[in-house]
């Protein structure tokens, strides 16, 4: 008996012991996969195209596959000066630039200093692209990248084909789907153009007619007709034809010099009617931005990349481009200067750069388009706009000199493209 009852007692210990184990072993199974749950979540909240925040990452010398390094915020840092800053990704005797925007070659006092200024991200870096890489990333496609709105997106395709070029100038140049200008790079068969729109939907002149109408009778006579739901022209064969896309407007929204409240309003039109009552420019920037993302979304082609590139901010004091406004500065702003230049509060001459980004947030929220933000860093130059040296009677504090500020922009936009191909 005990024997048998030590037996026993032992099966009962053992069976215990077997439970306790399972238990045990259950619950470790439960907490990995929470685990891994939560690391998934964290992954994908850190490349959403709505959060600054982005995966840094670097290839080693042995593979082209990336290495995840770190969450990063590349919105968040600071401009450092460094006088022994390498040369810039191309010259100034790249023939795509603008005359007005060439500060070197128009002798800017500070055009040499512009490029030693580096983008510093906080807790991480922003290397330069190489473009011998993103060359024969896309080696064989017979598509590349198209730049799809105003002048300022149109600097920052100069500053990206220029500093292809150097790398390889074996180029055609023509003008695919309606661009305003392209390239093709023949030795990887990549093209890239530049596709102008101001307002990316239709718009022209508008008179009244003599037969009458809804807006005449509330005595409009003259404006510009904008069509919220149709695209430009320049750009509708884009979505198609290209296999990624960077996007911008904004600085045609807040322009009473082209369109005067008064004498040449902007009034709105959807599915061709006149909107009645007439919506102010902000409400149809609303609407223009609703039918353009769901225009693109449903043409664009199978695996496409979609960027919408935030607003590019202007540094006019002492009044606008055509009241004898100026952007004097030699170096970056400090924080307390670029609050009181951009904070809604003040209400200032360039007030409009963050107004539009408010605009562009909210239109973008649901959408699958990535953001491409550039307006935090690009606040602090107000040194590298051409200035007197653009060759205007006034000064240019909208665009930027080239090599320049947009060259980092480019930087930006190659490792956000990096990240969405380490996602994939």
């Amino acid at each position: 008996m005990a024997i048998r009852g030590h037996y026993t007692h032992h099966a009962k210990k053992s069976t215990f012991h077997y439970s306790s184990c399972s238990t045990y072993l259950f619950f470790i199974s439960l907490l990995c996969l929470a685990s891994l749950f939560l690391v998934f979540s964290l992954f994908k909240s850190s490349v959403s195209p709505h959060n600054h925040q982005s995966l840094q990452f670097k290839h080693s010398d042995s593979s082209e596959t990336p290495t995840l390094v770190e969450p990063c915020d590349y919105s968040d840092g600071m401009w450092i000066y460094d006088p022994d800053l390498r040369s810039a990704p191309y010259d100034h005797t790249c023939k795509e630039i603008f005359k007005g925007w060439n500060c070197i070659a128009s002798n800017k006092s500070n055009g040499w200093d512009i490029i030693k200024w580096r983008w510093k991200p906080k807790g991480c870096d922003l290397p330069r692209f190489d473009p011998i890489r993103f060359l024969e990333w896309f080696r064989n496609k017979s598509i590349g990248a198209g730049f799809v709105g105003d002048s300022l997106n149109r600097n920052m395709f100069v500053s990206l084909f220029c500093t292809l070029k150097r790398a390889s100038s074996e180029v055609k140049k023509w003008r695919p789907a309606g661009a305003d200008r392209g390239f093709t790079f023949l030795q990887y068969n990549l093209t890239i153009a530049y596709h102008r729109t101001n307002l990316l939907a239709r718009y022209g002149r508008w008179s009244a007619d003599a037969n009458g109408g809804a807006l005449e009778t509330l005595g409009y006579k003259e404006g510009f007709r904008v069509d919220v739901d149709i695209p430009d022209g320049t750009w509708t064969e884009a979505p198609s034809f290209h296999d990624i896309l960077i996007f911008n407007t904004g600085h045609w929204w807040w322009a009473p010099s082209k369109f005067d409240p008064a004498k040449s309003p902007m009034l709105f039109f959807e599915n061709g009617l006149p909107l009645i009552p007439p919506i102010p420019p902000h409400v149809g920037l609303d609407l223009v931005l609703k039918h353009m993302i769901l225009f693109v979304e449903r043409r664009m082609r199978p695996g496409g990349i979609k960027f919408f590139r935030t607003q590019s901010p202007r540094h006019f004091e002492g009044g606008d481009w055509d009241q004898g406004g100026s952007c004097q500065h030699l170096q970056p702003l400090l924080s307390q200067q670029v609050e009181e230049l951009f904070s809604l509060k003040n209400n200032g001459t360039n007030v409009e750069t963050r107004l539009v980004n408010q605009h562009l947030y909210k239109a973008l929220k649901s959408s699958d388009f990535h953001i491409l933000e550039i307006t935090r860093m690009s606040e602090f130059r107000a040194d590298a706009h051409p200035s007197t040296a653009g060759g205007k009677k006034h000064d240019d504090c909208m665009h930027w000199c080239l090599p320049g500020i947009t060259d980092t922009w480019n930087d930006l936009f190659i490792m956000h493209l990096n990240n969405i191909n380490f996602q994939n």
